[in-house]
């Protein structure tokens, strides 16, 4: 079996949060408003998706505009520009929805990539990958996480794609290390929607956490 990577400050950082805030939206315009809902009601790792226009700028400002203790990554990362590109403006960690060994080897920062099987996620952890992204979960469940857990003890899980906030939860409890939201957690909000229902939604999901680990 493949020995656990070591976990770095940013990855721990992302447990720590136990939800990472994945933004994405036609234009990120409506980031700067939504991260600092989403940190005021204890969310501390966001997810700012390179397929929302002005992505990259928008994570340089996030990066100027939140504390230290808020990790911000970059995500839909699928190239080896993207990815260095996204570091230069302040990605503290990498997503992507797919499994490039090279890409995960190569990154200055954490590189969490997408995986499915356990053979992808095997290989994940073998390029060097401190987290594997499970993705699409959402259809899956947690058992399928607590069955890849079985012979894959060491491998840290972000399970990602159709999670509801009220199942949260049973993930961690099935031992995901974070899980990623998107839609289900952000709704409209990056787009003009009620940021009081985002802070409703983000305060939802962090109970979530502390419910799970308590």
């Amino acid at each position: 079996m493949t020995e656990e990577i070591p976990l770095d400050d940013v990855s721990a950082s992302v447990a720590r949060s136990g939800i990472v805030a994945i933004l994405r939206a036609k234009t990120a315009d409506g980031f700067a408003a939504v991260a600092d809902v989403l940190v005021e009601a204890g969310i501390t790792a966001i997810e700012v998706t390179l397929t929302s226009q002005g992505a990259t700028e928008a994570l340089a400002g996030l990066r100027r505009q939140l504390p230290d203790t808020v990790v911000i990554g970059a995500g839909t990362v699928l190239t080896a520009g993207e990815a260095s590109a996204s570091v230069d403006v302040g990605a503290d960690f990498l997503v992507s929805p797919v499994l490039d060994p090279e890409l995960v080897a190569g990154s200055s920062v954490p590189f969490y990539p997408g995986a499915l099987t356990p053979t992808e996620i095997y290989s994940a952890m073998r390029a060097g990958a401190p987290v594997v992204k499970l993705f699409p979960a959402g259809g899956l469940g947690p058992a399928y996480l607590r069955d890849i857990r079985g012979p894959l003890p060491g491998a840290r899980i972000m399970p990602t794609g159709g999670i509801k906030i009220e199942d949260v939860a049973d993930w961690l409890a099935a031992g995901a290390v974070a899980v990623g939201l998107g839609s289900p957690l952000i709704g409209d909000a990056a787009s003009g929607g009620d940021l009081r229902k985002l802070a409703a939604r983000a305060r939802q999901a962090v109970s979530a956490v502390a419910i799970a680990r308590s």
